[in-house]
């Protein structure tokens, strides 16, 4: 429930951003109900859920209805399914229960769980099924177009997400994210600074995996309508859309954890596990900050980048972030094999001159403009006697 809430009002949030963009006044009207109060309109997300909860559920006669009702609860499902093993802070001190025995309490729903990377991968997956289900089930050419461009989005970069994970957990040399956390608090250094063209890569990927723009190909309203969801109303609508959103949300959460310490902050947080409550508290604010930061990142994203054409979309993946990627786990590799620990200065260095090295050679082997447009007639240079003879044959036919 307090997701669903978060993600409402993030909502909001964003139509705050992009007005602020586009230089308009956003949604500021809704308040409280039967009074002139308006409270900056924070009132509209709960104005809008109670709109899409009295909207007609009508369900069109050529869909699979099976199918075209499970994908929703399946997309919702795999997105909680992802906050299961992220933790949201540090962990608690002790304090006693009823057996007289002293607990610690750490603050995340499957604490016992060592591979939380893995199971965070396996709701991606689950997402790109309900992605599936629901372009399938809609028996609608639009809905099947964007079905297929979300599913071909989606596993091409499963490839460099994947490849920019595994730096991360060769560092840390664990899959549950609390001691990933851990490993960047006790040095100090955060994989992003460390491992910068993981972080690169890993940010690109992250934001196609969420369908934000410029990667939402399978929603684009000038070309498929409303791409996979275009035969969905009402709640079915909404479950899918909280989808959407509750993705970018654990994407932003996923981005903290692995690349920017998580709870960690200088001279804030200590690098500790133990700490009092004071300490627990002010992680937390620090590891929602953080969050909420990236989030913001993504809106003004969203707002400020055009929409990729699909070709280049695939070009990104397969012929930038693939050898990007590999580039980066054969660094991180070779380092941790020969020297061992990657969190010190010597490893940052190595970690940016790489990344400008591989920036460099991408734009040299790149031509500085490209007009790759699909063109259905070749174009070849003509004599003068091929013109001759055009001429010669259309008098003719006149």
């Amino acid at each position: 429930m307090g997701l669903m809430f978060a993600a409402a009002y993030l909502v909001l949030v964003e139509r705050w951003i992009a007005a602020w963009i586009q230089d308009r006044l956003g949604p500021n009207r809704v308040g409280i109900p039967l009074t002139r109060i308006r409270l900056f309109g924070l009132g509209q997300p709960i104005a809008d859920g109670v709109k899409f909860i009295c909207k007609e559920e009508f369900t069109p006669g050529h869909v699979d209805r099976v199918l075209y009702t499970v994908a929703p609860i399946l997309a919702l499902v795999a997105a909680l399914m992802a906050f299961a093993v992220i933790p949201f802070g540090s962990v608690l001190p002790a304090i006693p229960l009823g057996d007289g025995k002293l607990y610690q309490i750490r603050l995340v729903l499957v604490p016992w769980l060592d591979a939380g990377i893995l199971l965070f991968l396996a709701a991606g997956g689950m997402g790109i099924l309900s992605v599936a289900l629901a372009s399938w089930a809609s028996n609608n050419k639009y809905s099947f177009f964007g079905g297929v461009r979300s599913a071909a989005q989606l596993i091409s970069y499963e490839v460099p997400f994947t490849l920019a994970l595994l730096g991360v957990i060769l560092a840390a040399g664990s899959l549950r994210l609390d001691h990933i956390i851990l490993a960047q608090a006790q040095t100090g250094w955060w994989n992003a600074f460390v491992q910068p063209l993981g972080f690169l890569v890993f940010l690109v990927a992250v934001c196609a995996e969420a369908g934000r723009l410029p990667f939402d190909l399978a929603e684009a309203e000038q070309e498929l309508v409303g791409g996979y969801h275009t035969e969905y109303s009402g709640m079915r609508l909404m479950a899918l859309l909280v989808s959407e959103y509750l993705h970018m949300i654990a994407a932003s959460f996923l981005i903290v954890v692995l690349f920017l310490g998580g709870w960690h902050f200088w001279g804030i947080t200590g690098g500790t596990e133990e700490v009092g409550w004071g300490g627990a508290l002010l992680r937390i604010l620090v590891f929602f900050g953080k969050v909420l930061f990236v989030i913001l990142c993504f809106m003004i994203v969203r707002w400020s980048w055009p929409r990729f054409r699909f070709d280049q979309l695939m070009d990104l993946a397969w012929k930038v972030l693939l050898p990007w990627g590999l580039i980066h786990v054969l660094q991180v590799a070779c380092w941790i094999y020969w020297v061992g620990n990657i969190f010190c200065w010597q490893a940052a260095l190595l970690g940016w001159s790489s990344l400008v090295v591989v920036w460099a050679v991408t734009a040299w082997l790149s031509p500085p403009w490209c007009d790759n447009r699909p063109r259905r007639f070749v174009e070849q240079p003509v004599s003068v006697d091929q013109v001759s003879e055009f001429a010669e044959a259309s008098s003719t036919r006149m």
